[in-house]
């Protein structure tokens, strides 16, 4: 008996999947019999994808009968920024872990080199450290600011590093000492570090990753350690609870998760 993954494929949208990502990687384009050879398919059955799909606008065809991408993609791409997608799945996400970890969590970005807050959760319990959706934090005291520059390339933290403008109380960057914080993150893949901004906060920093490994967000969670006689996660149960948070959104960002509604 085929499993439940074997017995629901379809053969036909498979192949038309393969051909535009091995398209996607050939911008000059290629003929049909290439196509046919680097998929080991036939003629006739790459020559009735690349139909329909050149038909459909997704695949355009040359007058020397080379096969290349179209902006079909690109322009449905447009109709649903991945972003604000990512927003909507991420927010009930955030406030389960939240609760789980009982502590808060928020969510960040880089936008026009500043690192923005544009989600937040709090702790269930009666009080917690939340940052309000809109704040711009700093890109090198900051958990949030290390992982959005480590997960970049070099030359794109130059770049961050020369249009970056100081947060309301963030120092002046040094950027040797800076780029040693960027080295550690990228070793361990999150950050974890006491806070700069406020007393007695432990930050734990975890990336949203591409499917080219750049941060594409971050998930970050001000650890407040209690005294008290309540029984709750420990830091190291909360590192746990937010990097599979952050597992999890890297997956539906990249299409690998379903996430209920």
């Amino acid at each position: 008996m085929l499993d439940q993954e074997e017995k629901y494929r379809a053969p036909a949208l498979e192949k038309g999947l393969d051909i535009i990502e091995l398209l996607s990687l050939h911008a000059d384009g290629l003929s049909r019999g290439d196509i046919a050879k680097a998929l080991s398919k036939s003629n006739s059955e790459i020559y009735r994808m690349l139909t329909t799909l050149v038909r459909r606008g997704y695949v355009l065809r040359s007058a020397d009968d080379l096969y290349s991408l179209s902006l079909r993609m690109f322009a449905l791409s447009q109709r649903h920024p991945p972003i604000q997608r990512l927003l909507e799945a991420a927010t009930p996400l955030m406030r389960t872990a939240s609760e789980r970890a009982w502590q808060s969590c928020h969510l960040a970005v880089e936008n026009n080199a500043d690192i923005v807050v544009i989600a937040s959760a709090e702790s269930p319990g009666n009080w917690s450290l939340a940052l309000r959706p809109g704040t711009i934090i700093g890109l090198g005291n900051t958990s949030a600011g290390r992982i959005l520059a480590a997960f970049r390339t070099d030359p794109g933290i130059d770049e961050l590093l020369r249009r970056h403008r100081l947060a309301t109380g963030e120092p002046k960057l040094k950027r040797a000492d800076f780029l040693s914080h960027i080295n550690r993150v990228r070793e361990w893949g999150y950050e974890r570090m006491r806070s700069e901004t406020a007393v007695g906060v432990t930050n734990l920093a975890y990336p949203i990753l591409s499917s080219e490994r750049q941060a594409v967000a971050v998930v970050v969670c001000p650890f407040l350690e209690r005294i008290d006689e309540l029984k709750v996660p420990s830091l190291d149960e909360a590192h746990a609870i937010f990097s599979e948070l952050a597992r999890s959104l890297s997956n539906f960002y990249n299409g690998y998760l379903a996430v209920a509604e």
